[in-house]
This record gives structure tokens, C-alpha cells and sequence, in this order.
């Protein structure tokens, strides 16, 4: 039978279907109040990860974040990223020690907390050695500001240098159905016990399309997303899907997945597809 937990860092138990807050918008003021919502739902429907970052809003979508759940329910993680910076109006990596450190400063601020459960490395900056940007995050963890380390877009061989620093606790890489070049990274983490957080873990506009998949969601009278949400719950234990939405609908539609059991047939059909082109 399929985990409905995880415990990220063998410490923070979540249910593994959480919830991705990207595509929240901060403004203007009917759509904020959407966005409101549709956090507060996402935590009463029994989300327990929610997934941030700086670089969403700059900011904005943190505060917004704090703003509609703070303070935070018992066994709620909300996790951001940091590495990634706007230093002339347009977006840049920025892996500097001082500078994540300054981040994740701010990041305390707008979340309205004193340590921050799970911090990303949004992306590995190719002009600092790696082993000084996790560096810098080993150090604020040592502080207390940060509970666990996580990496996003990383290969096998940058997990595994980053590991030789110290304890890394998750991995966001793009995944789903429809896409699994990083497949041997969740193949890592697996071994690791390392959290996989899939961002995008829905093929957009594609997973319908698909004959299989809309056969498949016919025959367990499902959606697509359902279906492609189920089948990376029960593609690895590791595996903690992080789709994300502006919808009330979607978002119940999402965390419906997870009652969703798919015989060994339908997963078979389903481990066969791959991209078309």
C-alpha cells in the first residue's frame, strides 16, 4: 500500500502530496483575496507542505504566504528557496555565502518565524564552488535558522558533492509522467532516503492528450491530473508531487489524487509512456 507520509530529514513528517504556491498571485487585491483562499483551503483539505521561494514575487509570495496562514498550524512545513536574485531588474543566480545568507535573513522576516523547517538551494550558482554555497546554509542551520538543507535542479553528481558537505534532506527537480530526465537523481534519493519534491508533476496541456493516460482516468473515473499525480505517489516512496494552482477547483481536484489507487495494470501502461517527438 502506498505511504500517505514522508518525513523530510527523518524529522519533518508531511503528507506527501503537497502543495506548490508559485502561481499565487500577490495582486491586484480580488485576485490576492483569491490567493488567500485558496492557502487556507489547501491547509484544511490536510496539505501539510507548502512549497516558496524568493524569487516568486520577489518575495511577495512569502508575505502573502505569512499573511494568510500565520500563525502556522502545528505540523505545517512551509518551505522556500533562496540562490536566486534580481541585482539589475532582471533575474541572475547569486550563490555568494553573504548573499543566501541575506536571503534567508529576509526569508525569516516575511514568513514571520524564527527557523525555517526546510531551505532550498533554488539553483547552484556556477561562478561560487558549490562546497561554499552549502557551506553558508550548513552554517545557518548550525545557528538555528534553518532546520534542513534542500537542492533544486541538480544532478547526480552535484547531490553527491553536496552531500559530502553535509546532510541534504530534499531534492525539486522537475519530474512527471511525461518527463523523467532526472530520473536517475530520484533514483539517488531513493537510496539516500532523500525527499524527491517533483515541481511541475504535471505534464501542462500534455497529460489529457495522451491516449493511455485519458483511458486510464476513464476506466478509475479520475482526471488526468488525478492520474498522473497518482502514478508518481506510488512511483517511489520518496516522492512528495508539489502541484501548484490559483484554482479552488484544481487544488481540490489535486489533493483528491491521493485517494486514487491504480491496479498494477494501469501503472504498468502508464511506466511505458514517454514523450512524443
Amino acid at each position: 500500500m502506498t505511504a500517505t507520509t514522508f518525513r523530510i530529514g527523518g524529522d519533518l513528517r508531511v503528507g506527501r502530496l503537497g502543495f506548490g504556491a508559485m502561481h499565487l498571485p500577490t495582486e491586484p487585491a480580488a485576485d490576492r483575496a483569491n490567493a488567500l483562499a485558496v492557502a487556507r483551503r489547501a491547509v484544511d483539505l490536510g496539505v501539510t507542505l507548502i512549497d516558496t521561494a524568493y524569487m516568486y514575487g520577489w518575495g511577495a509570495n512569502e508575505a502573502l504566504l505569512a499573511e494568510a496562514l500565520h500563525p502556522y498550524p502545528a505540523g505545517l512545513l512551509v518551505t522556500t528557496k533562496v540562490g536566486v536574485a534580481r541585482p539589475k531588474g532582471d533575474w541572475g543566480l547569486d550563490g555568494r555565502p553573504e548573499a543566501l545568507r541575506a536571503q534567508v535573513d529576509a526569508a525569516l522576516g516575511r514568513l514571520r518565524t524564527e527557523r525555517i523547517g526546510l531551505l532550498q538551494l533554488h539553483r547552484v550558482d556556477p561562478q561560487v564552488p558549490l562546497a561554499d554555497q552549502i557551506g553558508a546554509l550548513r552554517d545557518l542551520r548550525t545557528e538555528g535558522k534553518i532546520g534542513h538543507i534542500g537542492l533544486s535542479e541538480v544532478s547526480v553528481e552535484e547531490l553527491a558533492e553536496a552531500r559530502s558537505v553535509t546532510d541534504i534532506a530534499s531534492v525539486q527537480n522537475r519530474y512527471n509522467l511525461l518527463d523523467r530526465e532526472y530520473e536517475p537523481v530520484l533514483a539517488a534519493c531513493e537510496k539516500a532516503g532523500i525527499a524527491f519534491l517533483p515541481w511541475r508533476p504535471v505534464a501542462w496541456g500534455a497529460t489529457g492528450a495522451r491516449d493511455e493516460i485519458a483511458a486510464v482516468a476513464a476506466e478509475a473515473d479520475a482526471t488526468p491530473t488525478q492520474v498522473a499525480l497518482a502514478w508518481l505517489l506510488g512511483h517511489s516512496p520518496v516522492i512528495c508531487p508539489i502541484p501548484g494552482t490559483a484554482s479552488l477547483r484544481h487544488l481540490e481536484e489535486n489533493t483528491a489524487s491521493t485517494g486514487l489507487r491504480l491496479t498494477p495494470d494501469q501503472r504498468d501502461r502508464l511506466d511505458w509512456l514517454r514523450p512524443e517527438g
